[in-house]
Protein backbone atom coordinates (compact mmCIF):
# COMPACT_ATOMS: atom_id res chain seq x y z
CA UNK A 1 0.00 0.00 0.00
CA UNK A 2 1.61 3.27 -0.87
CA UNK A 3 2.00 6.12 1.98
CA UNK A 4 -0.85 8.60 1.99
CA UNK A 5 -0.01 11.30 -1.06
CA UNK A 6 -0.91 14.22 2.01
CA UNK A 7 1.15 12.80 4.35
CA UNK A 8 4.24 12.36 1.74
CA UNK A 9 4.02 15.94 1.07
CA UNK A 10 3.71 17.24 4.76
CA UNK A 11 7.44 14.91 5.33
CA UNK A 12 8.78 16.56 1.90
CA UNK A 13 8.10 20.40 3.04
CA UNK A 14 9.17 19.56 6.51
CA UNK A 15 12.28 18.01 5.89
CA UNK A 16 13.11 18.93 2.68
CA UNK A 17 13.49 15.18 1.96
CA UNK A 18 12.92 14.16 -2.18
CA UNK A 19 9.08 12.62 -2.59
CA UNK A 20 10.50 8.89 -3.26
CA UNK A 21 12.85 9.56 -0.20
CA UNK A 22 9.53 11.11 2.38
CA UNK A 23 7.54 7.69 1.02
CA UNK A 24 10.47 5.33 1.97
CA UNK A 25 10.62 6.62 5.55
CA UNK A 26 7.24 6.59 5.48
CA UNK A 27 6.87 3.04 4.37
CA UNK A 28 9.88 2.20 6.92
CA UNK A 29 8.37 3.81 9.93
CA UNK A 30 5.00 2.09 9.23
CA UNK A 31 6.50 -1.51 8.91
CA UNK A 32 8.21 -0.73 12.23
CA UNK A 33 4.93 -0.50 14.37
CA UNK A 34 3.12 -2.69 12.76
CA UNK A 35 5.38 -5.47 13.70
CA UNK A 36 3.13 -7.89 16.16
CA UNK A 37 4.15 -8.02 19.57
CA UNK A 38 5.11 -11.79 19.57
CA UNK A 39 7.54 -10.54 16.28
CA UNK A 40 8.81 -8.15 18.82
CA UNK A 41 9.47 -10.27 21.66
CA UNK A 42 11.28 -13.09 20.00
CA UNK A 43 13.61 -10.22 17.92
CA UNK A 44 14.28 -8.18 21.32
CA UNK A 45 14.69 -11.40 23.19
CA UNK A 46 17.54 -12.54 20.84
CA UNK A 47 19.07 -8.65 20.64
CA UNK A 48 19.36 -8.63 24.14
CA UNK A 49 20.65 -12.34 24.62
CA UNK A 50 23.35 -11.26 21.93
CA UNK A 51 24.22 -8.25 24.10
CA UNK A 52 24.84 -10.84 27.40
CA UNK A 53 21.35 -9.86 29.05
CA UNK A 54 20.27 -12.45 31.53
CA UNK A 55 16.52 -13.66 30.66
CA UNK A 56 15.25 -11.73 34.20
CA UNK A 57 16.40 -8.24 32.70
CA UNK A 58 15.41 -9.13 29.24
CA UNK A 59 11.81 -10.18 30.68
CA UNK A 60 11.54 -6.40 32.98
CA UNK A 61 13.51 -4.46 29.64
CA UNK A 62 10.51 -5.93 26.68
CA UNK A 63 7.60 -5.30 29.72
CA UNK A 64 9.39 -1.57 29.82
CA UNK A 65 9.64 -1.35 26.17
CA UNK A 66 5.67 -2.69 25.32
CA UNK A 67 4.53 -0.44 28.12
CA UNK A 68 6.21 2.53 25.76
CA UNK A 69 5.31 1.60 22.02
CA UNK A 70 3.04 3.99 19.85
CA UNK A 71 0.28 1.25 20.62
CA UNK A 72 1.11 -0.07 23.90
CA UNK A 73 0.63 -4.23 24.14
CA UNK A 74 -1.06 -5.42 26.94
CA UNK A 75 0.85 -6.28 30.36
CA UNK A 76 2.28 -9.50 29.67
CA UNK A 77 3.44 -11.56 32.27
CA UNK A 78 7.14 -12.91 32.26
CA UNK A 79 5.31 -16.57 32.05
CA UNK A 80 3.39 -15.19 29.00
CA UNK A 81 6.68 -13.64 27.33
CA UNK A 82 8.40 -16.94 27.58
CA UNK A 83 5.64 -18.71 25.65
CA UNK A 84 6.24 -16.62 23.23
CA UNK A 85 9.43 -16.99 22.94
CA UNK A 86 10.00 -20.52 23.57
CA UNK A 87 6.63 -21.77 22.61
Amino acid sequence: MPADSRLVRHVVATTGLAPAEAARVIDDVLAFHQETVEAYVRRRHAELQLRGAKNAAIFTTLREELADRLVSAPDLSERQLRRIIYG
